[in-house]
């Protein structure tokens, strides 16, 4: 019978009770009295600078002023003109780093409004009456591709069917929602609340999707280019890097293990290690880190190259997993993975210039999980920065009739960036096809 200690990689090493218990909801819903309390501390200002903070730009004073009177279908609207993945961001957002950060109560008092939730509270008030906010214009005759079902693409194929046009997304995986689906951790999006999210967008009409399309294989730019009036881009990222040690082979992607307990009909059945080190120091590590911990490994180490302060994770993101029993250790570089044994060796900065100082340290790996970035494979005559799609203005690339958005450009790696960013394409796109 497989339990805490079972040696090895094993599944169900905690009951279907304890495995609840870990997995429920990381921020639960507020009430309606608690939603009312949590506005009443808004002072509603003028020139907010948590709108500023926000990369959608919603106008948060006045939705959290809509709760306070009553009116959080209202507030929805307000929420969903900007931002129309907004019931998810108010869920993953990670507003501590965002709006939240740029509330004058965080500065007076460390102890900003609860933006995100009240944000939660307001989409769930619409969605759960399967209320569409938005009615969809004329057909304008107009045909546009999508590449990719992530936020940044359903963003856009919903903004440009509002406008009237016919969107055909293409999707490499058998589900929409790109990161949302498969790659944040189950406790900040329980009850399949993104595949949910994706059916209630879709109820604006206009939007096909095709599953099993690959751009690249068969799926071809140009022959899109031709068949569409335009093109968007919201690929996402999907090659993982390498960690360059000996053993890198043995090491799995943490996005990968992720997306499979992310997909998993029962949690129990996903199997973790009773040693788990994570490389990695972003919101994809600690995401990782976490969930093993709460699928029942022993010991679960988050190894960083450089200091805490440069992690990616914010640190609410670090806080949570320490208090999950997750031990973060900091200038550290993997040098090898030999018979579930990781060694690390501690690193120093020279110059700038990150470097081993050649003492070591080795720890018990039953299962090594690699989340140090992703990239993005180069695509026919699109020009890339960085690894990424080139765009400018609001995303066009440099191929005519084609733009791009989300994680496949430069820019933060964000649910709120990504929809940001398609929202933006989907109105240039407008603006280019429908001329005044």
């Amino acid at each position: 019978m497989t339990h805490p200690l079972t040696p090895g990689v094993a599944a169900g090493r905690l009951t279907t009770e304890e495995i609840e218990a870990n997995f429920a909801d990381l921020h639960p819903p507020l009430d309606r009295h608690e939603a009312h309390v949590a506005a009443d501390r808004c002072y509603f200002c003028h020139d907010a600078p948590c709108i500023t903070a926000c990369p959608t730009d919603i106008d948060i004073p006045l939705f959290i002023r809509q709760i306070s009177t009553g009116q959080p279908e209202a507030a929805a609207r307000t929420i969903f003109e900007q931002n129309i993945l907004g019931g998810m961001c108010g869920r993953v957002c990670p507003t501590e780093t965002l709006c939240e950060q740029a509330c004058v109560r965080e500065l007076a008092e460390g102890k900003p409004v609860e933006i995100g939730r009240l944000q939660r509270h307001a989409t769930d008030s619409m969605m759960a009456r399967q209320g569409h906010p938005f009615v969809r214009a004329a057909e304008t005759g107009r045909h546009v591709a999508v590449v990719g079902a992530g936020p940044a693409g359903l963003a856009c194929a919903h903004r440009l069917a509002m406008k009237g046009h016919k969107v055909t997304i293409y999707e490499a995986k058998p589900k929409p929602g790109g990161l949302n689906e498969y790659g944040l951790a189950a406790y900040k999006t329980t009850d399949d609340f993104a595949a949910r999210e994706v059916d209630w967008l879709l109820g604006i009409g206009g939007i096909e999707i095709e599953y099993g399309r690959v751009l690249g294989a068969d799926l071809q730019l140009d022959a899109l280019r031709e068949s569409h009036d335009a093109v968007f881009l919201g690929i996402g990222l999907g090659a993982v890097n390498a960690l360059g040690m000996t053993g890198d082979e043995e090491a799995a992607n943490a996005v990968d293990f992720i997306a499979a307990l992310r997909q998993a009909g029962d949690l129990r059945e996903v199997p973790v290690g009773r040693n788990v080190v994570v490389i990695g120091g972003g919101m994809t590590a600690v995401d990782a880190a976490v969930q093993a911990r709460l699928l029942g490994a022993e010991n679960v180490t988050l190894a960083y190259r450089r200091g805490r302060d440069r992690m990616g994770a914010s640190h609410f993101e670090q806080d949570l997993a320490a208090s999950k029993g997750v031990r973060i250790v900091s200038n550290v570089m993997p040098v090898a993975l030999d018979e579930g044994t990781m060694v690390l060796e501690y690193t120093a900065e020279v110059d700038g210039r990150l470097q081993g100082t050649g003492e070591r340290l080795a720890l018990p790996a039953d299962q090594v999980l690699r989340a140090i970035g992703q990239m993005l494979v180069p695509l026919g005559d699109l020009d890339f920065e960085r690894g990424k799609i080139s765009v400018s203005g609001s995303g066009r690339t440099g191929v005519a009739g084609v733009w791009a958005g989300g994680d496949c450009t430069p820019g933060e790696d964000l649910t709120v960036v990504a929809v940001a960013e398609g929202r933006d394409a989907a109105e240039d796109i407008h603006a280019t096809l429908m001329p005044a």
